[in-house]
Protein backbone atom coordinates (compact mmCIF):
# COMPACT_ATOMS: atom_id res chain seq x y z
CA UNK A 1 0.00 0.00 0.00
CA UNK A 2 1.41 3.38 -0.99
CA UNK A 3 1.68 6.43 1.21
CA UNK A 4 -1.08 8.05 -0.84
CA UNK A 5 -3.46 5.19 -0.08
CA UNK A 6 -2.72 5.46 3.66
CA UNK A 7 -3.51 9.18 3.69
CA UNK A 8 -6.77 8.59 1.85
CA UNK A 9 -7.75 5.91 4.33
CA UNK A 10 -7.09 8.19 7.29
CA UNK A 11 -9.13 10.96 5.65
CA UNK A 12 -12.17 8.72 5.04
CA UNK A 13 -12.04 7.33 8.60
CA UNK A 14 -12.00 10.84 10.07
CA UNK A 15 -14.86 11.88 7.78
CA UNK A 16 -16.99 8.89 8.83
CA UNK A 17 -16.31 9.61 12.53
CA UNK A 18 -17.38 13.22 12.08
CA UNK A 19 -20.65 12.11 10.42
CA UNK A 20 -21.29 9.63 13.23
CA UNK A 21 -20.80 12.31 15.89
CA UNK A 22 -23.09 14.71 14.01
CA UNK A 23 -25.84 12.07 13.70
CA UNK A 24 -25.59 11.22 17.39
CA UNK A 25 -25.93 14.86 18.41
CA UNK A 26 -28.97 15.27 16.13
CA UNK A 27 -30.55 12.16 17.60
CA UNK A 28 -30.08 13.49 21.13
CA UNK A 29 -31.71 16.80 20.18
CA UNK A 30 -34.64 14.99 18.57
CA UNK A 31 -35.13 12.72 21.56
CA UNK A 32 -35.09 15.63 23.99
CA UNK A 33 -37.61 17.61 21.97
CA UNK A 34 -39.94 14.62 21.66
CA UNK A 35 -40.16 14.02 25.41
CA UNK A 36 -43.72 14.60 26.77
CA UNK A 37 -44.20 17.93 28.46
CA UNK A 38 -45.69 16.17 31.49
CA UNK A 39 -42.21 15.01 32.43
CA UNK A 40 -41.02 18.57 32.82
CA UNK A 41 -41.61 20.42 36.07
CA UNK A 42 -44.97 22.24 35.83
CA UNK A 43 -45.15 25.90 36.72
CA UNK A 44 -47.18 26.56 39.88
CA UNK A 45 -50.09 28.93 39.28
CA UNK A 46 -50.10 32.11 41.29
CA UNK A 47 -52.72 31.97 44.02
CA UNK A 48 -54.09 35.29 45.26
CA UNK A 49 -54.77 35.24 48.97
CA UNK A 50 -57.31 37.81 50.07
CA UNK A 51 -56.70 39.42 53.43
CA UNK A 52 -59.23 38.51 56.13
CA UNK A 53 -62.14 40.91 56.53
CA UNK A 54 -61.66 43.37 59.36
CA UNK A 55 -64.00 43.23 62.33
CA UNK A 56 -64.83 45.84 64.95
CA UNK A 57 -66.37 46.06 68.40
CA UNK A 58 -68.55 49.03 69.30
CA UNK A 59 -70.01 49.93 72.69
CA UNK A 60 -73.54 51.25 73.07
CA UNK A 61 -73.77 54.89 74.12
CA UNK A 62 -76.92 55.04 76.27
CA UNK A 63 -76.77 58.83 76.60
CA UNK A 64 -77.10 59.29 72.84
CA UNK A 65 -79.53 56.40 72.43
CA UNK A 66 -83.27 56.08 72.93
CA UNK A 67 -85.00 52.89 74.05
CA UNK A 68 -88.75 52.93 74.73
CA UNK A 69 -91.51 50.58 75.88
CA UNK A 70 -95.11 51.25 74.83
CA UNK A 71 -97.87 49.75 76.99
CA UNK A 72 -101.49 49.90 75.80
CA UNK A 73 -104.69 49.93 77.82
CA UNK A 74 -107.29 47.20 77.40
CA UNK A 75 -110.51 46.07 79.08
CA UNK A 76 -114.09 47.24 79.19
CA UNK A 77 -113.16 50.73 80.43
CA UNK A 78 -109.96 51.06 78.40
CA UNK A 79 -111.33 54.21 76.75
CA UNK A 80 -111.02 55.94 80.12
CA UNK A 81 -107.49 54.69 80.69
CA UNK A 82 -104.20 55.84 79.22
CA UNK A 83 -101.54 54.18 77.16
CA UNK A 84 -98.11 54.60 78.68
CA UNK A 85 -94.71 55.40 77.21
CA UNK A 86 -91.84 54.16 79.31
CA UNK A 87 -88.18 55.06 78.81
CA UNK A 88 -85.37 52.61 79.51
CA UNK A 89 -82.75 54.84 81.08
CA UNK A 90 -79.82 52.58 81.90
CA UNK A 91 -78.50 49.95 79.52
CA UNK A 92 -75.13 48.79 78.25
CA UNK A 93 -74.00 46.54 75.45
CA UNK A 94 -71.52 45.65 72.75
CA UNK A 95 -71.94 45.03 69.04
CA UNK A 96 -69.34 43.16 67.01
CA UNK A 97 -69.52 43.27 63.21
CA UNK A 98 -67.52 42.84 60.02
CA UNK A 99 -66.71 45.83 57.81
CA UNK A 100 -68.41 45.75 54.41
CA UNK A 101 -70.77 42.85 55.13
CA UNK A 102 -71.82 43.29 58.79
CA UNK A 103 -71.95 39.52 59.25
CA UNK A 104 -70.53 37.65 61.02
CA UNK A 105 -71.76 39.80 63.87
CA UNK A 106 -73.07 39.62 67.42
CA UNK A 107 -74.92 41.76 69.94
CA UNK A 108 -75.23 41.65 73.70
CA UNK A 109 -77.29 44.13 75.72
CA UNK A 110 -78.06 44.43 79.44
CA UNK A 111 -80.84 46.61 80.86
CA UNK A 112 -81.20 47.63 84.50
CA UNK A 113 -84.77 46.67 85.30
CA UNK A 114 -85.26 49.46 87.85
CA UNK A 115 -84.25 52.16 85.35
CA UNK A 116 -87.62 52.18 83.53
CA UNK A 117 -89.50 55.43 83.99
CA UNK A 118 -92.79 56.86 82.71
CA UNK A 119 -92.45 59.76 80.26
CA UNK A 120 -96.15 60.64 80.00
CA UNK A 121 -97.54 63.88 81.37
CA UNK A 122 -99.08 62.58 84.57
CA UNK A 123 -99.16 63.85 88.13
CA UNK A 124 -96.25 63.09 90.42
CA UNK A 125 -98.42 60.78 92.54
CA UNK A 126 -99.63 58.85 89.47
CA UNK A 127 -96.07 58.56 88.17
CA UNK A 128 -94.89 57.21 91.50
CA UNK A 129 -97.74 54.71 91.63
CA UNK A 130 -97.21 53.47 88.04
CA UNK A 131 -93.46 53.12 88.39
CA UNK A 132 -93.79 51.45 91.79
CA UNK A 133 -96.22 48.88 90.37
CA UNK A 134 -93.95 48.30 87.38
CA UNK A 135 -90.86 47.72 89.51
CA UNK A 136 -92.40 45.73 92.38
CA UNK A 137 -95.28 43.77 90.83
CA UNK A 138 -94.47 43.45 87.14
CA UNK A 139 -90.70 43.21 86.83
CA UNK A 140 -89.90 42.28 90.45
CA UNK A 141 -86.57 44.06 90.15
CA UNK A 142 -85.30 42.86 93.54
CA UNK A 143 -85.38 39.24 92.31
CA UNK A 144 -84.58 39.98 88.66
CA UNK A 145 -82.43 43.12 88.47
CA UNK A 146 -81.33 42.70 84.85
CA UNK A 147 -82.93 42.15 81.46
CA UNK A 148 -80.49 40.59 79.00
CA UNK A 149 -80.51 40.06 75.24
CA UNK A 150 -77.82 37.94 73.60
CA UNK A 151 -77.74 37.29 69.86
CA UNK A 152 -77.33 33.81 68.41
CA UNK A 153 -77.17 34.84 64.75
CA UNK A 154 -77.15 37.95 62.56
CA UNK A 155 -77.89 38.33 58.86
CA UNK A 156 -77.76 41.57 56.89
CA UNK A 157 -78.37 42.84 53.37
CA UNK A 158 -77.08 46.10 51.94
CA UNK A 159 -79.77 48.65 51.06
CA UNK A 160 -77.60 51.71 50.45
CA UNK A 161 -74.19 53.22 50.97
CA UNK A 162 -73.27 52.30 54.54
CA UNK A 163 -76.84 51.12 55.20
CA UNK A 164 -78.05 47.58 55.91
CA UNK A 165 -81.25 45.79 56.85
CA UNK A 166 -80.42 43.32 59.60
CA UNK A 167 -82.19 40.42 61.23
CA UNK A 168 -80.90 39.70 64.72
CA UNK A 169 -81.91 36.38 66.23
CA UNK A 170 -81.21 35.77 69.89
CA UNK A 171 -82.47 35.06 73.38
CA UNK A 172 -84.15 37.50 75.75
CA UNK A 173 -83.98 36.86 79.49
CA UNK A 174 -86.71 38.75 81.32
CA UNK A 175 -88.23 38.14 84.75
CA UNK A 176 -86.00 35.07 85.11
CA UNK A 177 -87.34 33.47 81.91
CA UNK A 178 -85.41 33.06 78.65
CA UNK A 179 -87.23 33.02 75.32
CA UNK A 180 -86.14 33.32 71.67
CA UNK A 181 -86.54 36.76 70.12
CA UNK A 182 -85.91 38.13 66.63
CA UNK A 183 -85.28 41.83 66.10
CA UNK A 184 -85.38 43.60 62.74
CA UNK A 185 -83.18 46.67 62.57
CA UNK A 186 -81.90 49.17 60.06
CA UNK A 187 -78.19 49.80 60.47
CA UNK A 188 -76.30 52.88 59.35
CA UNK A 189 -72.53 53.22 59.57
CA UNK A 190 -70.90 56.62 59.80
CA UNK A 191 -67.54 57.96 60.87
CA UNK A 192 -66.80 55.73 63.88
CA UNK A 193 -70.53 55.52 64.57
CA UNK A 194 -73.10 52.75 64.34
CA UNK A 195 -76.77 53.76 64.31
CA UNK A 196 -79.46 51.08 64.74
CA UNK A 197 -83.20 51.69 64.53
CA UNK A 198 -86.05 49.26 64.84
CA UNK A 199 -88.89 47.79 66.87
CA UNK A 200 -90.11 44.49 68.26
CA UNK A 201 -92.91 43.12 70.43
CA UNK A 202 -92.90 41.03 73.60
CA UNK A 203 -95.78 39.28 75.34
CA UNK A 204 -95.61 39.59 79.11
CA UNK A 205 -97.26 36.21 79.62
CA UNK A 206 -94.39 34.53 77.75
CA UNK A 207 -92.13 35.58 80.61
CA UNK A 208 -94.44 34.61 83.46
CA UNK A 209 -95.58 38.20 83.94
CA UNK A 210 -99.23 38.87 84.71
CA UNK A 211 -100.38 42.09 83.03
CA UNK A 212 -101.54 44.74 85.47
CA UNK A 213 -105.29 45.17 85.89
CA UNK A 214 -107.42 47.39 88.10
CA UNK A 215 -111.10 47.84 88.87
CA UNK A 216 -111.79 44.14 88.67
CA UNK A 217 -110.15 43.83 85.27
CA UNK A 218 -112.26 46.49 83.60
CA UNK A 219 -109.02 48.38 83.01
CA UNK A 220 -105.81 46.51 82.33
CA UNK A 221 -102.61 46.59 80.34
CA UNK A 222 -102.50 44.59 77.11
CA UNK A 223 -100.35 41.48 77.20
CA UNK A 224 -98.24 42.61 74.24
CA UNK A 225 -95.74 45.40 74.77
CA UNK A 226 -94.11 47.30 71.91
CA UNK A 227 -90.44 48.23 72.06
CA UNK A 228 -88.76 50.82 69.83
CA UNK A 229 -85.10 51.76 69.76
CA UNK A 230 -82.71 54.25 68.27
CA UNK A 231 -79.31 53.02 69.38
CA UNK A 232 -75.94 54.74 68.90
CA UNK A 233 -72.65 52.91 69.38
CA UNK A 234 -68.98 53.93 69.11
CA UNK A 235 -65.64 52.07 69.14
Amino acid sequence: MTTRHVKLGIFFAAFLALISLSDRAALQRTTASSLPTSLSTPERPLVSVEPPAESARYRIDSEQSKFMVHAFAAGFLSAFAHDHNIAIREFTGEAEFTYGTVQPASLRMTIKADSLSVTDKVSASDRQKIEGTMRDEVLEVTKYPEIVFKSTGVTASKIGEGQYQAKISGELTLHGVTRPLTINAQLEFGDKTLHARGAFAVKQSSFDIKPVSVAGGTIKVKDELKFSFDIVAHP
